[in-house]
């Protein structure tokens, strides 16, 4: 027994065989996590687009109300005229303004907007239903979790 406290005492560091095995399951881990890491952004994005979507729909509602004979408003309106403080996506580089057209059952949308290298085109979206058309990362069409 006192020979063996006397070997472990003796023995420092770590094998290179050990030093290999971290570092092997160190990268099989980063292997798994860094294209997950890549879909979460991409989504936190789209689901950032979708919520500007959503203002611009409650906004359009209000103007509705409030212009009872209109069938269609733009953003430019919707800020102008005070029902909408900030465009969001819509005016970001790579989003174009959207327009919001009055329907029976709720409002839809149509337009694009950006964030970042992530861009969504909103073709029919209503009040209920914020989902997008097309959504590219980068110029690439993407699948997201919608």
């Amino acid at each position: 027994m006192r020979k063996l406290l006397q070997r472990l005492k003796n023995e420092k560091g770590l094998t290179l065989v050990e030093l290999l095995a971290v570092i092997v399951i160190l990268g099989i881990i980063a292997a798994i996590a860094i294209p997950s890491i890549g879909n979460i952004i991409t989504n936190s994005k789209v689901n950032a687009l979708k919520a500007d979507g959503q203002s611009v729909l409650a906004a359009a509602n209000m103007y509705f109300v409030e212009n009872s004979k209109e069938t269609t408003v733009t953003m430019e309106t919707l800020l102008e005229d005070g029902f909408l403080e900030d465009a969001g996506g819509f005016a970001a580089e790579g989003g174009t303004a959207a327009t919001i057209t009055k329907v029976d059952g709720g409002n839809t949308i149509s337009g694009t907007a950006a964030n970042g290298d992530v861009k969504v085109e909103f073709s029919s979206a209503t009040n209920a239903n914020i989902s997008v058309a097309d959504v590219k990362n980068g110029g690439e069409n993407v699948s997201v979790t919608r």
